[in-house]
Order: C-alpha cells, then sequence, then structure tokens
C-alpha cells in the first residue's frame, strides 16, 4: 500500500465499546437552541490523523470544519463555496476567491493559501484519488486563483468540490504532517483529537456564512454498530451515521432516515494472481452470486439489487445502461479462495459469510479473512486477496462517478482491489474523463461501466441506502447521499 507523504500517525487501536455511557462529555451550557452541543455516534475512527489528503477529509467536510472552493448541488453541478466564480481557457481554470474569510488560527484566506492548499495535494504521494490521472498546477493571480492542468479537464470545478481538496491554514502544513486542528473555515473549528476516539469542536464565530446555531461538536468513533444504535436509544448520542440494517428495525422509526445513496457493495476479484487470474474463473465465480438473496437476508430489504456498478442514486445510469458480454463460465474443480472483508460495516461479514456459501455450492472451497478495515486496507489495496468485498462511495469525491472508475479500475489507479490492468478498460476510463458535461458524458461513463464488467473484476452485489439516526430533539441535521454533510451551521439540538 502506498502511504500518502502528508499523514499524521494514528497510533492507537480502536476497541468497539459495548456502550457509550458517559463517553460525551456535558460541555454544552444547558437548554435553549444555542445552549447544547451536538453529540455524534461515527463509524469509523480516523485511518490517516484526520489528515485531508486521505478519506479523513468527509470526516472534517461532515463537521463543517473544512471547505472547499465549491460545492456540489443536489445534480452533481458545482456552486461558490470558498470561491465565488469560475471560467475556463482551455486547460486552465480562474477561480475569484471569496473576501472577508478567515482561517481558524485568524490569518486570511488568499489566493496564496489556496494555492499553498492544492499544491500540497498536488504534489502528495498518492495524491488524493480524485486526482488520480490528473496532472494539476495552481498560482496566484491577483484575487484570483488560476488551476491548470495537463490536458483539458471539464470536471475541474467538480473535482475541487472533494473533502480531499479542503483549503486549510499554512500552519496545517507543517514537515511530513498535515495537521486540520485550529487550521479550517467552516463554522465549527476542531479544537481537540483523542487519538482514534474522540474529536471536540467549537463554533467559530468569525464564519463568513453567519453564526452556526450550535456551540458545538463532540465527536465519539463507534465503530459497533450495536452500540451507535444504543447509544441513539438511550439518549447518550444526538445524531448517529450508518446505522446497521440489522439495528434499524429496533429504533423508533421516527427517528431513522433512510436515503437511496450512491454506494455499491462489490466483490472485488484478484485479477494480477491466485485462482481468479483466470477469467472463466471469474465468470464462474459471478454465476454464483445470488446479490437477491443477500439483499433480503443480510439487507432485509434495506437495500437495491446491483444491476452494475452505478445504482439508483444516479438514475441516468439504468436508463443508459445496455448489455454486457461476459467470458463462459469455467469449472472451478474444488480450487480454493480467501475472500476478505472488514467489520466496520456490520452487514459486511455477513455478505462474506453467505458469499462463501454461494461460491461453496458453485464449486469452489473458499476460505474467509475478516477484521477491522484499518487493519485490512494495505492488504487489500496490494493484492493479498482472491476476492475482497468492499461498500464503495462511487461519487464520493467529485459528484461524478468516472473518477472512481478510474481509481478503482484503471492499471494506474490507486485504489485498484481487482489489480486490474486492462487496455481497453483504460482506453474507455480515459475517454470518460476527457468528455464534457452533460449527456456525452454520462454515456461515456456507461461505456466505461460495461468495459469493467466485462471483465468479471468486479461482481456489483447491492446499492446501499443511508441509514441515519437523529434523536427527535435534533434540527436540521443533513442526509447527505453523498457522504459530505452532516452537522452544518443549521443544525441544532432542543
Amino acid at each position: 500500500m502506498r502511504v500518502p507523504a502528508r499523514l499524521l500517525p494514528v497510533t492507537a487501536a480502536v476497541a468497539a465499546p459495548a456502550l457509550l455511557t458517559g463517553c460525551f462529555a456535558a460541555t454544552g451550557d444547558g437548554g435553549g437552541a444555542e445552549g447544547k452541543r451536538v453529540r455524534v455516534a461515527m463509524m469509523q475512527p480516523p485511518r490517516s490523523g484526520l489528515s485531508p489528503l486521505s478519506d479523513d477529509a468527509f470526516k472534517l467536510s461532515r463537521w463543517a470544519t473544512a471547505e472547499t472552493l465549491v460545492t456540489l448541488d443536489e445534480d452533481g453541478d458545482a456552486e461558490p463555496a470558498l470561491a465565488t466564480e469560475w471560467r475556463q481557457n482551455g486547460r486552465s481554470w480562474t477561480f475569484t476567491i471569496r473576501d472577508g474569510v478567515t482561517f481558524h488560527d485568524g490569518t486570511e484566506l488568499t489566493p496564496r493559501a489556496v494555492v499553498n492548499s492544492l499544491t500540497e495535494a498536488a504534489t502528495a504521494a498518492p495524491k488524493p484519488r480524485i486526482l488520480d490521472g490528473v496532472e494539476l498546477t495552481a498560482e496566484a493571480d491577483g484575487d484570483t486563483v488560476v488551476v491548470t492542468t495537463a490536458t483539458a479537464d471539464p470536471l475541474v470545478p467538480q473535482r475541487l468540490s472533494s473533502p480531499q481538496l479542503s483549503i486549510l491554514a499554512a500552519k496545517a502544513y507543517t514537515g511530513k504532517t498535515v495537521n486540520p486542528v485550529g487550521a479550517g473555515t467552516g463554522p465549527f473549528e476542531l479544537t481537540k483529537v483523542n487519538g482514534t476516539s474522540s474529536a471536540t469542536l467549537d463554533r467559530y464565530d468569525g464564519y463568513w456564512g453567519g453564526k452556526a446555531k450550535a456551540p458545538g461538536i463532540d465527536v465519539r468513533f463507534v465503530p459497533d454498530g450495536t452500540a451507535r444504535a444504543a447509544a441513539l436509544r438511550s439518549g447518550e448520542a444526538d445524531i448517529v451515521e450508518a446505522v446497521p440494517v440489522s439495528q434499524a428495525a429496533l429504533l423508533d422509526q421516527d427517528l431513522v432516515t433512510e436515503v437511496p445513496m450512491p454506494r455499491t457493495n462489490t466483490l472485488y476479484l484478484n485479477t494480477r494472481k491466485g485462482p481468479f487470474k483466470d477469467p472463466a474463473l471469474r465468470a464462474a465465480a459471478r454465476e454464483a452470486v445470488d446479490a437477491e438473496s443477500i439483499v433480503k437476508g443480510v439487507y432485509e430489504g434495506r437495500a437495491d439489487v446491483a444491476e452494475g456498478l452505478l445504482g439508483p442514486a444516479l438514475p441516468w445510469a439504468a436508463e443508459l445502461r445496455g448489455p454486457v458480454r461476459h467470458t463462459e463460465a469455467g469449472d472451478p474443480d474444488g480450487r480454493t479462495v480467501t475472500i476478505g472483508t472488514f467489520t466496520d460495516r456490520a452487514e459486511l461479514p455477513e455478505v462474506a459469510a453467505t458469499l462463501q456459501q454461494q461460491l461453496q455450492k458453485a464449486g469452489f472451497r473458499v476460505k474467509l479473512d475478516v477484521r477491522e478495515y484499518a487493519a485490512i486496507e494495505s492488504d487489500a489495496l496490494a493484492g493479498e486477496f482472491d476476492a475482497f468485498i468492499l461498500s464503495r462511495a462511487t461519487v464520493l469525491d467529485s459528484g461524478d462517478p468516472a473518477a472512481y472508475l478510474y481509481s478503482d479500475f484503471s492499471s494506474d489507479g490507486s485504489f485498484n482491489i481487482s489489480q486490474l490492468a486492462d487496455g481497453a478498460v483504460d482506453k474507455t476510463l480515459r475517454a470518460a474523463s476527457r468528455t464534457a458535461t452533460g449527456e456525452a458524458r454520462r454515456k461515456a461513463v456507461m461505456a466505461a461501466e460495461a468495459a469493467v464488467l466485462r471483465t468479471d473484476a468486479a461482481v456489483p452485489l447491492l446499492h446501499e441506502r443511508v441509514i441515519q439516526g437523529d434523536a427527535a430533539s435534533v434540527v436540521d441535521a443533513a442526509h447527505d447521499p453523498r457522504e459530505r454533510e452532516l452537522v452544518t451551521v443549521d443544525t441544532y439540538v432542543k
């Protein structure tokens, strides 16, 4: 696994607590809409010390502490944030930087500060996955920042909406680490991080977008899904993300919100080594999978059977999807395969057990390797498993699935668990990346999906739904299918 050069070390292991009693400190000042802090129970602890150059960036975004130049609307179109407007000229995009914005350390947001953050991201090793296959440079020009790519890129504004390209104060970048504490621009300032157990944020009264309604946020990382749901039932947490399907039915349904999301549960097959190097055996595995029984048995119907890699959160995908011609299935003949997955998403171990039975019925011998995500990710990315089950957001970074497809299935993709190196796939991925936004790009994306599916490097199982728990006293918590927002400037506890 390649490790980003600018990551804070995480030394403490996380043991999921059975209960949360006493975990949330009573740091608010009592009643009133602005007197209560928002207590949040989150699923995954920081993987990389809350570095914005990693997936931890989405925590910073969901806490409304780190911001980007632009945001995305419900349709995935770019809207102003730290940049007020932008225009394209060939390979370059010029962004006008918002006046009157200060970082949490009191320094001003300037074009130079923006350039610094974007340059740190663009030169990281590896780069944030939103920049996979993209050569990007930034330079200040008066009150603007000019972002230039090696080739014309129609998605530059959408890319710059990724939380992994958040703009932080200069003090965040020290040596080989990125420390977001006190360095954002959002309505809440990250004031304390307690390893992989908790984080504290206080309202930042100098926020350019107006005063937040809550005085602060107290976050606890609770990998155990049963414990997260129990925290909502007991009143220990105000907002609980990623309520497990098995727990959702046990909660007051008035407290549960379920939203189809652009997240696909996929069985990745190792195309580089092991039994699944053989396309015929990959085809045999695909034919053995019964996704409908997984949706009914494991997800209790709270998911959608996958027809492809892109699901109902992108309604145009089904309209543009055509038939896929697969390799003829071969005979497993008792070949042994190892399937890996992780415990952080409560359903995945049960999905693995179900797939084990289905593949064994088809003639494979199947071993399972199930760990916490932090302990298994490096092996998965290194291709140490014959197969790996992953719950993967498909438009998490840019609002456009081309970046996800490139990251996961291109020869040089940074998240290529299938170890796929296929020239025809690479060609379709490059074409999708270069096509202008709109109908033509959507068709190109679906051509890329078809090319990937033809290889059987990935067997899409189902499309998940967001299941979020909000206490009855919570007002205006975000329910974001892209998992970028959770607590906003308007969120508070009555």
